[in-house]
């Protein structure tokens, strides 16, 4: 009898010794809902490494519909961040509103502990950029930003080939993203709103996509400031986007490279692609997963290498799991990294005098 009970007692322990030993999933809060790009975390498969907590929206109906589509009870949904933090304890805070509102959501956390993820840009100017980081740094919080382009494996293949010198020094960079425009691709009411604002959202295809290129190249030129930004903004659709830009191009000038950001809600068809130019060959990443190498020969002559890369592994194959594995101090940011508080500083001051270059028709000489 007593060999019996030891045994049910043995294999008991090891069924539950592997529930007690496995981590458990960060706790996160989501501060709210009127960035499309939420249907990212929302949409997204449960495999355990977050669990989403509470909710902040104090748009009800769109809540509601959010919550039918996805499947989120409304009992986690509160009016302000402050509720949901005290209600819910989560340990960071991923950002979908509006840029402008980013500063207020670190305000709250940071001194409260709880890390922060916003979505791209960091903020709506240097000035709350500054102020955001000056609180992380004070409170000790992690504040990361999210790009799309961050996972895509063909811009990390791009890198690693540069850093091996695979087509010689860098001398150009070129980045292209957009679509249509916002009205075009039928970007929904709450998005809209704030999307098409200077104030909330601190420019339109300026800010909205040149972005992207501003990151990926201070990422490529391994955290350098450019020397000098020049901008040209136009506005090809002025019912569509009254109050803004839709067509902007940043040149950027550093000391041995050139970098152009080509940022469009006129595009015919939607895209993320970037070249880059070195003394002996190019690299063309295509997309998320088609990437070119071409290696020069004679004058125009070319050797073209194709490659179609699976999608990185876990966690640097997706915001959330990078956001998790960071506070949990499984992978440590190196410096200037896409997802880093030092990169997106220098986006900032370079989206700032891009701004201020189309405004005044001049180019500004960023300080050393």
């Amino acid at each position: 009898m007593l060999r019996t009970i030891v045994t049910l007692v043995f294999c008991l322990a090891l069924n539950i010794l592997p529930c007690l030993s496995q981590e458990k999933p960060l706790r996160v809060g989501v501060a709210g809902l009127t960035h499309t790009h939420v249907h990212w975390i929302l949409g997204r498969e449960d495999i355990g490494d977050i669990e989403i907590v509470g909710i902040v929206e104090p748009n009800r109906e769109l809540a509601q519909r959010y919550s039918e589509q996805h499947g989120f009870s409304m009992d986690v949904v509160f009016n302000t961040l402050e509720e949901m933090i005290y209600a819910t304890k989560p340990e960071a805070v991923t950002a979908f509103g509006t840029i402008y509102d980013h500063l207020e959501v670190v305000e709250t956390c940071a001194p409260l502990g709880v890390h922060v993820m916003v979505e791209k840009p960091l903020a709506v100017s240097l000035d709350h950029a500054k102020q955001m980081a000056a609180l992380a740094r004070k409170h000790d919080i992690h504040l990361l930003t999210n790009y799309e382009t961050t996972w895509y494996p063909t811009n990390h293949m791009a890198k690693q080939f540069l850093n091996h010198g695979k087509i010689g020094r860098l001398r150009k960079v070129i980045v292209r993203d957009g679509h249509k425009g916002p009205v075009k691709i039928g970007v929904n009411r709450e998005f809209l709103d704030w999307l098409q604002d200077p104030e909330a959202n601190g420019g339109g295809a300026i800010t909205d996509f040149g972005c992207y290129g501003a990151n990926l190249t201070t990422w490529l030129m391994n955290g350098k400031r450019p020397n000098s930004v020049t901008a040209i903004t136009q506005q090809f659709q002025p019912l569509n986007n009254p109050k803004v830009d839709d067509e902007a191009t940043i040149i950027l000038t550093y000391d041995n490279t050139q970098a152009i950001i080509q940022a469009s809600w006129n595009w015919p068809i939607g895209r993320k692609d970037m070249e880059l130019y070195g003394l002996t060959g190019a690299l063309y990443a295509d997309n998320r997963n088609e990437l070119r190498l071409r290696i020069a020969e004679g004058y125009d002559g070319y050797h073209e290498e194709k490659f179609t890369l699976k999608e990185r592994p876990s966690p640097h194959n997706d915001p959330f799991s990078m956001m998790a594995a960071v506070i949990k101090n499984k992978i440590r940011l190196r410096p200037y990294s896409l997802t880093s508080l030092e990169n997106n500083l220098v986006v900032m001051e370079i989206l700032d005098a891009a701004r201020e270059s189309a405004k005044h028709g001049k180019t500004i000489t960023l300080t050393k």
